[in-house]
């Protein structure tokens, strides 16, 4: 117990730091170039790199923490355009794609985490297509390589809510949702959500069966996953938080729950991250540069193993509602400072 209390703890200071350096950042020395043009310094892609690692699986919301990180840090401007959620911040492609590249540090951190269920998927696909060339049926290949085809198609089916949705409001997404205010909102409203959900649908019903393997799961919960997925979209809301509470109503426990929403990172997380590479790689290149890109990469899947092994370690004995009360928390700070661009 003291032991999770002293995680969640830690999370919070991260987050009081970062609020408290956004105040003397806010406002550009003079002489200094726009945040939009400067390049990405190798210490500061080592703190967005720390930031990405410990948020990415945590029900907190990653994305929600890089952008006010890269308010903190000076890397971002208001812009004097409004949307409906109040004042937007100016767009900045590089800092956008370094973001999401360096996801693929968390990206790794779960692949070796769980190689054992990355090579049983791919070896039931390899026997799948092997199967399918020598004209015999998929039910002759092993029970290991059937549920290993059975989990990458439960991973594919809740991943392409996600996919469908992105690649349609991709632009209006990113245009009037990615700022300090949406992630406030967003902030305090998973909070209450989490809190609800683990109240109402694991503490009081912690004796009824669960689906503790999610090769147990049927197609149509990861399908439920997936279609809520689409609502982590709202920077602040966080994809684990919403796919963990979704895993705990379909009727998985606390752990698989975490375990799917682990999982199903590999390919949410994968096509957004080679997608934004493909097509903003040379912008990178010209504001990061490749030691930089590198050392936000490596910081990012050192600090996402210790949190993949922390979280899990935590939901073992404990649950989701110290999270929602540190979004609460954190909310509650934030919207003082951010109230002034409201």
């Amino acid at each position: 117990m003291r032991n999770g209390f002293r995680f969640v703890l830690f999370g919070i200071l991260i987050a009081l730091v970062l609020a408290a350096a956004s105040v003397g950042s806010a406002a550009p020395e003079p002489g200094c170039p726009a945040a939009s043009e400067r390049k990405i310094a190798v210490w500061e892609a080592a703190v967005l790199g720390i930031v990405e690692g410990v948020t990415e699986y945590l029900p907190i919301s990653s994305t929600g923490h890089l952008i006010l990180a890269n308010h903190a840090l000076g890397m971002t401007e208001f812009s004097e355009m409004r949307g409906p959620l109040g004042a937007l911040m100016d767009k900045n492609d590089a800092l956008d794609s370094f973001n999401i590249v360096i996801q693929l540090g968390a990206i790794l951190a779960v692949l070796g985490l769980y190689r054992k269920r990355v090579r049983q998927m791919l070896a039931g696909l390899k026997g799948a297509l092997m199967a399918v060339a020598g004209r015999r049926p998929v039910s002759s290949l092993e029970d290991s390589e059937q549920q290993g085809l059975k989990l990458l198609g439960l991973l594919l089916i809740a991943f392409i809510p996600a996919a469908v949705f992105g690649k349609l409001f991709h632009r209006p997404i990113e245009t009037y949702l990615f700022g300090p205010l949406p992630v406030v909102y967003a902030l305090v409203a998973g909070g209450v959500l989490m809190i609800a959900a683990e109240y109402f649908f694991w503490i009081r019903n912690r004796n009824r069966p669960w689906i503790s393997d999610v090769n147990s799961m049927l197609y149509r919960q990861a399908l439920f996953i997936g279609i809520l997925q689409v609502v982590s979209m709202w920077p602040g809301t966080s994809r684990s938080m919403i796919t963990m509470i979704a895993g705990l109503i379909a009727g998985l426990n606390m752990v698989a729950a975490a375990e799917f929403s682990f999982l199903l990172a590999l390919p949410t997380l994968g096509a957004a991250t080679l997608y934004s590479a493909y097509n903003n790689w040379h912008v990178l290149g010209d504001s990061a540069g490749m030691l930089t890109l590198a050392v936000g990469l490596a910081v990012s899947w050192l600090t996402a193993v210790i949190s993949v092994k922390a979280l899990v370690k935590w939901l073992t004995h404990h649950g989701l509602i110290p999270f929602g009360v540190y979004r609460i928390l954190l909310a509650g700070v934030l919207l003082v400072y951010f109230w002034q661009w409201r």
